[in-house]
């Protein structure tokens, strides 16, 4: 998969340049957030070497830097540029990942010609804007990133990836400064010091963001690139004479104005795969609310109802005097049908369901489990933001109607974690059989189980040793509990239904 990385070295000073040409190319500038108590946010390549850096506080910067030039920075125009720029390398490739201000990374399998083509194309479509450039070509997005951060324009092939990359430092992986001080401990300083260390080891020690920067110092880099989506946008807007004081005036002015968004969906032959509605009422106020899809669509029964379930949570202090929707995140027309699609979820239920809840919680609150391996039971799970990706098609497992038939008709006990708390638990030859406060006979004892972690911080100061043991613990009354000792202190983790 070749893969083109473009760097804009100081993105925002670059763009401050466009509407202040008084600003110095070649002198010590600082790109702050606020004039007032604010920070660095991007400095010249003269004020680093003064040792200003990102992240410092404008007095620190100006104290390394001291007659630095101090520039505001514009985020909102800071983005347009950015946009303007993601839009032109379309030119190039449609296959665009957005990696932030200043950096992107484009897939050029399947586009026409070679190394030298694809980078001149790419130099070609940005021609337009006066900001310096730097491109580097691989097979991953990683290596490309480096190849361009070392040398404008070079391109480096799978099997010389790993020793291109070995005299590099350690910072072109942008881990965290701890990581790298427990590095530095061990002698390891580039990233071919890193590369040769055994992987097993290494990842037990450091985890699987470990793994991930071991990985990459040997030019692994599996990640897909993740297409940035269209920018393009429907609205409409929806103003009467008169102004809507009842719920049923609202909605039946938005379903009007969603009809109107759908019609110029299918002329554009377009599903949109987010509403934004801007409620405006009579005392000024204005409500935006933001509605996801669960699978773009452009059926305007489905989008009213999503907008219906979002307003369940939203209160006006005053009638409504305008209604404004855009439809954006557009896809091309056409929805995917499965062939056995029966049993599947349906995503529209599914994403009003979550318009509801974002209605009753808030934003952001409904969320959804995620379970992984881990030694510990209170890292063996996370909650993560529901994203209203289209749900997975099921499939019939191997065998057919055979299969189904012999799959198990009852669920496995299901444990639920809990917050660590302090118990107090008897023992008997060195085995729990009492619990609690008055003490509850424990007729069965499974484990222990011992989580040894960390026994390597004491040499490196990156945390604190674990050494726990734990135990499931039949109760007599039928409880099936898990139990945890860390020193001499015992805590419930959790039970099991």
């Amino acid at each position: 998969m070749p893969v083109i990385c473009v760097v804009v070295p100081a993105f925002r000073l670059g763009v401050a340049r466009f509407t202040d040409a008084s600003i110095p190319v070649d002198g010590a500038v600082l790109v702050a957030d606020k004039l007032e108590r604010g920070r660095v946010v991007e400095c010249s390549a003269v004020a680093a070497a003064l040792g200003a850096r990102p992240g410092m506080t404008l007095v620190a910067a100006q104290a390394a830097a001291r007659d630095a030039r101090v520039v505001l920075d514009d985020p909102r125009r800071d983005a347009e540029v950015w946009q303007a720029m993601l839009d032109a390398l379309d030119a190039a490739s449609p296959l665009i990942e957005d990696a932030g201000l200043g950096c992107a990374y484009l897939e050029m399998h399947g586009i026409e010609g070679a190394a030298a083509g694809w980078l001149g194309a790419v130099r070609g479509a940005l021609a337009a804007f006066d900001l310096p450039l730097r491109l580097g070509l691989a097979a991953n997005p990683f290596v490309a990133r480096a190849a361009a951060l070392v040398r404008d324009g070079s391109s480096v092939g799978t099997a010389e990836a790993a020793a291109f990359l070995a005299p590099l430092p350690l910072e072109t992986l942008a881990i965290d400064a701890a990581a790298l001080d427990r590095l530095a401990m061990l002698g390891v300083k580039t990233l071919g010091e890193l590369a040769v260390l055994p992987h097993g080891p290494f990842v037990r020690r450091f985890g699987p963001e470990g793994a991930v920067c071991h990985d990459r110092a040997r030019g692994i880099d599996p990640r897909p690139l993740r297409p940035r989506a269209r920018a393009l946008r429907i609205d409409r807007s929806l103003y009467g004479e008169g102004t809507a004081a009842s719920e049923e005036q609202v909605l039946f002015a938005l379903r009007t104005l969603v009809g109107r968004v759908v019609d110029d969906l299918e002329v554009a032959g377009k599903r949109c795969g987010a509403l934004v509605l801007d409620v405006e009422c009579e005392d000024g106020d204005v409500h935006q609310i933001a509605t996801r899809v669960a699978a773009p669509t452009a059926q305007p029964a489905t989008l009213f109802e999503l907008l219906r379930a979002r307003l369940e949570g939203v209160v006006l202090r005053s009638p409504v005097g305008g209604l404004r929707l855009a439809a954006e995140h557009l896809e091309d027309g056409g929805v995917q049908i499965a062939l056995f699609a029966a049993g599947d979820p349906d995503p529209d239920v599914v994403g009003i369901a979550i318009a509801r809840l974002d209605a009753a919680l808030g934003e952001g609150h409904a969320l959804r489990a995620r379970v992984f391996d881990g030694p510990r039971v209170e890292l063996r799970f996370a909650f993560d933001p529901f994203t209203l990706e289209e749900p997975l098609r099921s499939a019939l497992p191997a065998g057919g109607a055979n299969a189904i038939s012999a799959l198990p008709g009852t669920a496995g006990i299901q444990f639920h974690f809990s917050e660590p708390a302090p118990v107090d638990v008897l023992l008997r030859a060195g085995i729990p059989r009492f619990i609690g406060s008055p003490p509850q006979a424990i007729l069965e004892v499974a484990g222990p189980w011992r989580v040894d972690e960390n026994w390597w911080t004491p040499a490196t100061g990156g945390g604190t040793p674990l050494v726990r043991d734990e135990y499931d613990v039949l109760l007599e009354d039928g409880a099936l509990v898990r139990i945890a000792r860390e020193g001499n202190a015992w805590s419930v983790r959790g039970t099991y239904d």
